[in-house]
C-alpha cells in the first residue's frame, strides 16, 4: 500500500515565517530551512528574534489566519487523496497548523507543538523526534507502507531518500544543483504525474 508524504510550508501553503516577517516588519525572521538545514538552532534563533521584539503566539497567529493555500493546492491535495493515503510531514507546530488544515480539507499532520507561557510567549518547543520527517517515514515503512514523498527544503531530503520514490517541489537552485539526482517538479500537475507513475 502507498503512503504519499508531504511537505507542508512552500509546498501546499506560504511560508509561514516569511508571512510573518513581511506583516511584523522583521526582516531577519525571513530565513526558513532552505537557507538554514539545522532546524533546532533555526527555532532557537527564530524564538530570540520574538523575545527581542516582545512578539507571541497571538501575533503569528493573527498572519496565519490570513494566510491562504497555495493557488491548486486544495484541488492537488483532493486528487491525490482519491488515490491513496496522504500524510503531511511539517516542522511546523499544531498551534500554527489547525487553521491551514480547515482551508486544506482537513488532511492528517504529523507536526510538533510549541510551549507557551500565560502571557503568549513562546518559550520552547517539542519535537515530536529527532529528525522527524526521516523517523517518521521509515515507521511508517515498517508498518508496512510504501512511502512516496515530496518537499522542497533541506530538512525534506532524508525523508525523500528514504522512500521508495521522491520528488523536489519548487525547490531552490541551491537545494536542486545538490542533489540532482532527485527530480524536480515545479508544478502540482507534473507532481501528480510523478507519483501516479510511481504507483504503478
Amino acid at each position: 500500500m502507498y503512503l504519499t508524504c508531504l511537505d507542508l510550508e512552500g509546498v501546499l501553503v506560504p511560508e509561514i515565517w516569511i508571512a510573518f516577517a513581511e506583516e511584523s516588519g522583521i526582516p531577519e525572521l525571513k530565513k526558513t530551512t532552505r537557507d538554514e538545514p539545522d532546524y533546532d538552532k533555526l527555532m532557537k534563533w527564530r524564538l530570540g528574534i520574538l523575545k527581542d521584539h516582545g512578539l507571541g503566539l497571538k501575533e503569528i497567529q493573527e498572519t496565519i489566519a490570513r494566510i491562504d493555500p497555495l493557488p491548486g493546492a486544495k484541488e492537488f491535495l483532493d486528487e491525490l487523496r482519491k488515490m491513496g493515503q496522504v500524510v503531511i510531514i511539517s516542522d511546523t507546530f499544531t498551534q500554527f497548523a489547525k487553521p491551514l488544515m480547515e482551508k486544506l480539507g482537513w488532511p492528517t499532520i504529523f507536526c510538533n507543538e510549541l510551549v507557551v507561557a500565560e502571557n503568549g510567549e513562546i518559550t520552547d518547543f517539542r519535537m515530536r523526534l529527532q529528525d522527524s520527517k526521516l523517523n517518521t517515514v521509515k515507521a511508517l515503512q515498517q508498518a508496512g507502507f510504501e512511502t512516496i514523498a515530496s518537499g522542497d527544503s533541506f530538512n525534506d531530503l532524508g525523508m525523500i531518500r528514504q522512500s521508495k520514490a521522491g520528488f523536489l517541489f519548487c525547490s531552490t537552485e541551491q537545494i536542486k544543483a545538490a542533489n540532482p539526482d532527485i527530480p524536480a517538479l515545479e508544478t502540482y500537475d507534473q507532481l501528480l504525474d510523478a507519483i501516479r507513475e510511481a504507483m504503478k
